[in-house]
């Protein structure tokens, strides 16, 4: 299930994350690569550990608890700390599908990945080429969002960044371990979780309809949670 989430940091925000992230001092990205995607990966990197990575991603993590959005579509169990990347100069990321564990380097924090999420932080007019490619069940699915909307897509998928030939492409990524570790399920929560609130929209929260669809999203949620 791939999901674009809209407006995840507005104007303001993307400019205060890009006034810390371009200050900060730049490396290969190949720093958290895995051995498959060292082969692949050509581009820069914030060192995750760097002041400006943790000052800009404390940011980038507020903004997702305020997107109802986002939650809705993650579930959110665990978020890997947000790390920051950006292309140049016909750089890119050949085929290749995430890590399954992520551990956070220098300590015990590690999150199964099941989720993937590109935050774009430049706005597409301003370079060419660096489209995110994920491959699904209904193809390749092409993505080049505006500053400040964000990409969510099962970190299962194969999935690449084509070369970017002018500008710069600046951009937030991290990895998301959902309460449901299941696509299918979490994709069946998702769609009713969003009928729910198309429903009581026009009839009212305590209309029995919502009352009762409010209860079966909640037992499937009790079911299916692994937390």
């Amino acid at each position: 299930m791939l999901i674009a989430v809209p407006d995840v940091l507005d104007a303001a925000g993307v400019a205060r994350v890009r006034g810390i992230v371009d200050a900060g001092d730049w490396i290969d990205g190949n720093a958290t690569s895995g051995t498959g995607s060292a082969l692949a990966k050509r581009n820069e990197q914030l060192p995750e550990e760097c002041a400006a990575a943790r000052e800009a991603g404390g940011i980038v993590l507020d903004a997702l608890a305020a997107s109802p959005l986002f939650v809705a579509a993650a579930l959110p169990l665990k978020v890997f700390p947000p790390l920051f990347n950006r292309y140049a100069g016909g750089q890119s990321f050949g085929a290749h599908v995430d890590t399954a564990i992520r551990i956070r380097r220098g300590s015990d924090f590690r999150i199964r990945s099941d989720l993937s999420a590109t935050l774009f932080l430049e706005d597409p007019q301003a370079y060419d080429g660096g489209e995110l490619v994920i491959e699904d069940r209904f193809g390749a699915q092409t993505v080049k969002l505006p500053a400040g909307h964000l990409a969510l897509y099962p970190a299962s998928s194969l999935h690449h960044v084509t070369p970017v030939t002018r500008g710069t492409r600046v951009a937030s990524f991290f990895w998301v371990q959902s309460m449901i570790r299941d696509d299918g399920a979490r994709a069946i929560l998702f769609d009713l979780d969003g009928a729910v609130q198309r429903v009581a929209a026009g009839q009212g929260q305590g209309d029995d309809t919502v009352v009762r669809l409010t209860g079966i999203y909640h037992n499937l949620l009790r079911r299916w949670a692994d937390v």
